[in-house]
């Protein structure tokens, strides 16, 4: 692995040096070698120099796939791997088979995975090779070259190129050993945090009711009835028009056919040439045209001779013509002849054609000129219903404006009449509360005096209680207990209050007179 891993770095070396530019592949090539000969072996040069001389032959086909790699799949990949894509790409393009699987893996794996797995992932899908790849590499080299040799034998090594790819999946990218661990690894604990309470349950929102819509109406399908109305129209009028033209040339005159037995040939010759010509129309009415052969020509020697040149040829044309029928050939007047009729008859097909073309486009002119008509009626009738339905609208509009403009000047006079009264009303508003409030006072004076009265002649009776008890707090008292011996058990009992001691109870004993002093200011 080592030993192809640095034949592949100094062949990436080597291409990031090459620049197609400047470079003449060929001496970049012999300056490699000079320059590797002495560092590297003579196997290891030889590799080195096979590998970089095909990725820069077919460097079109490599960079074809490698530019559509970065455009797609590699567009997180760095530039500077270039041409490692580009060496991986050829070699299995074209040394696979040489090299062989094993081989082929182990230089695979000398280099980084994630890198090769992408790209190999992303060249040996079947979807790229049998699609765009090669009708590209089809637009550099002929298809079936393309199939047979490279296409082929690429679908061919899919498979276990697969399963490489899913084996150095599992690998790490380092692919570096894993050191020898002398110290204790720390183990991380977890924290001990409060599990949270599960949420609750939310009720489902209740799903709204959508209105049903309407269904589309048929007529948006249908053309409109007006369009169906000049549809029909259109039909009849060209049937109508067929059976016109039908019954024109059914019962058309023998003196307009033209009769080709009464004119001699030359006459035909001439009437075919003015058919075949357009004519001609000539606005020039101030000018006098001569007919040809209408006035003397002097004739010349030049012309003298060449009009005798011109009867001698047809002299020998005709001798020569005379010696081929005495030798047995053929006349081909009767072909002319036939050829002639069939050219009248051709012309004569083509005026008919010509007629009826002109009738059908005189029909729908007229067809054209009355839906015409009928648009601008109907857009006629349709602008006079506006204007009725606009005028009735604007007759609305004033009357209501009328009845607004009353309804306002009735609510301002309203308003004014407002304004007039609000102040009397204020003024008896102020007054009637001045006396309420004047009542009110005498009113809490009047409570004010009483509250006052009741509180002297409360406090006045307290302080004579007071006087009292301080009084009897002053007397000797006896520690003894009197006891009545007339006095029987039910008649304490029933002289007693229970929750509530007597005047008389409280002041029996010395210690009970705080007490009583104490329910009387309470009271």
């Amino acid at each position: 692995m080592a030993y192809y891993g640095k034949c592949i770095e100094i062949v990436i070396e080597q291409l990031d040096k090459f620049k197609p530019e400047k470079d003449n592949p060929e001496q970049f090539l012999e300056t490699v070698s000079t320059s590797l000969q002495q560092d590297l072996s003579p196997q290891k040069l030889a590799f080195v120099l096979e590998v970089l001389s095909g990725c820069l032959e077919y460097r079109k086909l490599l960079t074809i796939v490698v530019d559509a790699f970065y455009v797609r799949d590699g567009r997180l990949c760095l530039w500077a791997d270039y041409s490692l894509y580009q060496v991986i790409c050829y070699l299995a393009m074209f040394q696979l088979d040489e090299l062989g699987f094993q081989l082929f893996c182990s230089i695979i794996k000398s280099q980084p995975v994630g890198k090769t797995c992408k790209f190999l992932r992303f060249f040996f899908n079947p979807l790229n090779l049998c699609s765009w790849i090669k009708d590209e590499w089809s637009l550099i080299y002929e298809t079936a070259h393309v199939k047979e040799n490279w296409i082929d034998p690429l679908m061919r090594w899919q498979p276990e190129v697969q399963e490489l790819i899913n084996q150095l999946e599992g690998v790490p990218t380092d692919q570096m050993p894993p050191s020898k661990i002398k110290a204790k690894l720390t183990e991380p604990k977890e924290f001990n945090l409060t599990v949270p309470r599960p949420r609750a349950i939310t009720m489902p929102e209740p799903v709204p009711t959508v209105a049903k819509t309407k269904r589309v109406p048929q007529s948006t399908y249908q053309e409109p009835r007006e369009q169906q109305l000049l549809q029909m129209i259109k039909r009849y009028n060209r049937r109508k028009a067929e059976e016109l033209l039908l019954r024109a040339n059914m019962e058309e005159l023998r003196c307009a056919m033209p009769r080709s037995h009464r004119d001699p040939p030359a006459q035909d010759f001439k009437k075919q040439q003015q058919l075949q010509s357009p004519p001609r129309i000539r606005r020039t009415p101030n000018l006098t045209f001569y007919k040809p052969n209408s006035f003397p020509v002097k004739l010349n020697t030049a012309t003298i001779l060449r009009e005798g040149a011109l009867y001698q040829r047809q002299v020998e044309k005709e001798l020569q013509r005379v010696d081929k029928l005495v030798d047995g050939a053929g006349d081909f007047s009767e072909f002319f002849e036939w050829q002639k009729k069939m050219q009248a008859k051709d012309l004569e097909e083509q005026l008919a054609a010509g007629l009826c073309r002109r009738l059908q486009g005189k029909l729908s002119h007229e067809e054209a000129i009355l839906a015409r008509q009928n648009l601008m009626q109907e857009n006629k009738q349709k602008a006079d219903q506006k204007k009725e339905e606009t005028a009735e609208l604007m007759l609305q509009c004033a009357e209501r404006r009328l009845q607004e403009e009353k309804s306002m000047k009735e609510l301002v006079e309203q308003v004014i009449e407002a304004q007039k009264n609000v102040k009397v009303a204020q003024m008896k508003l102020v007054k009637g509360r001045q006396q309420i409030v004047q009542e009110v006072m005498e009113e809490s004076r009047e409570l004010l005096q009483r509250s006052t009265e009741a509180a002297k002649e409360e406090q006045r009776r307290r302080c004579e209680l007071i006087a009292r008890l301080r009084a009897l707090e002053t007397q000797p008292t006896r520690k003894d207990k009197l006891v009545d011996l007339t006095q029987t058990r039910e008649w304490r009992r029933s002289r007693c209050v229970p929750g509530k001691p007597t005047l008389t109870q409280m002041t029996a004993h010395e210690s009970c007179l705080p007490r009583a002093l104490h329910h009387l200011q309470a009271t």
